[in-house]
């Protein structure tokens, strides 16, 4: 299946509208449930981490004799940077997880913004018949993620070389995923397959890996990370408009 020629707008273009689309009177209602999880979450994750690294270092200093106390300056950025990978993953997995029926429907209502065309989606019986269904797809999304982060995490223990390219492949995985993560809102709500999806991702990759990097960079940044996930999402579904609706577009689309 060939994908329409793609307008002249970059992923970044398309992050960058999220922030003026979150800020649409029709959209707000939809926005501050996943950004309340977000908050309460991330709060969560941030206490877990700060405690379980507060006494891994504890037991670490009593373990170690104290002739070898220059180890714990070679250890301790390895465990913390180890510690923050796997609370991150954790934080968002779980954030992913419960967030997503609330994202697909934002994905829905920024579509219907967009093009001014309802998603023919039922009525909540059917909203709830659906979820064992969303919940698949990000099944799918994990499974997709977490062998080729554990190869990439690989990389992070070989000496020297190893740890000189990790973050920049890290980095490149991380953006192609964020890209994968919120792209896939609306094209789920079409019913496209997840194979589908990065096919199509694929074939536009300048356009989808500039919008994962513009997500990546952002959720780096205080504060503003607390907002990315609507923004994301709102950014990926004008991308798809753009992009790919007329070509995947199904029966969900309201009947004129």
């Amino acid at each position: 299946m060939n994908v329409s020629a793609p307008p002249a707008k970059s992923g970044i273009q398309y992050f960058m509208d999220g922030f003026s689309l979150i800020k649409q009177p029709g959209l707000r209602r939809f926005v501050v449930v996943p950004l309340l999880c977000n908050l309460v979450l991330f709060a969560g994750a941030l206490m877990l981490a700060i405690n379980y690294l507060s006494q891994l270092m504890q037991s670490v200093d009593a373990s170690v004799p104290s002739w070898l106390d220059w180890i714990s300056f070679l250890l301790w950025p390895l465990l913390i940077i180890a510690i923050l990978i796997v609370f991150s993953f954790i934080f968002s997995a779980i954030m992913n997880w419960i967030a997503a029926p609330f994202n697909g429907l934002l994905a829905e209502k920024v579509e219907q913004l967009l093009t001014g065309k309802p998603l023919y989606t039922g009525g909540a019986m059917d909203a709830v018949k659906d979820l064992p269904r969303v919940f698949g797809r990000e099944w799918q999304k994990l499974k997709y993620y977490l062998p080729r982060a554990l190869l990439v995490l690989i990389l992070f223990f070989i000496p020297v070389v190893g740890q000189t390219v990790f973050p920049v492949v890290w980095f490149i995985f991380s953006a192609w995923m964020m890209a994968i993560q919120y792209c896939d809102y609306p094209f789920d709500n079409h019913k496209v397959t997840f194979a589908d999806m990065k096919q199509a991702l694929l074939r536009t990759r300048g356009s989808s890996m500039s919008f994962g990097v513009a997500v990546t960079l952002f959720s780096m940044v205080p504060i503003v990370n607390f907002i990315v996930m609507p923004v994301a999402i709102c950014g990926a579904t004008a991308m798809w408009v753009d992009k790919y609706r007329e070509v995947y577009r199904n029966n969900r689309i309201a009947p004129e």
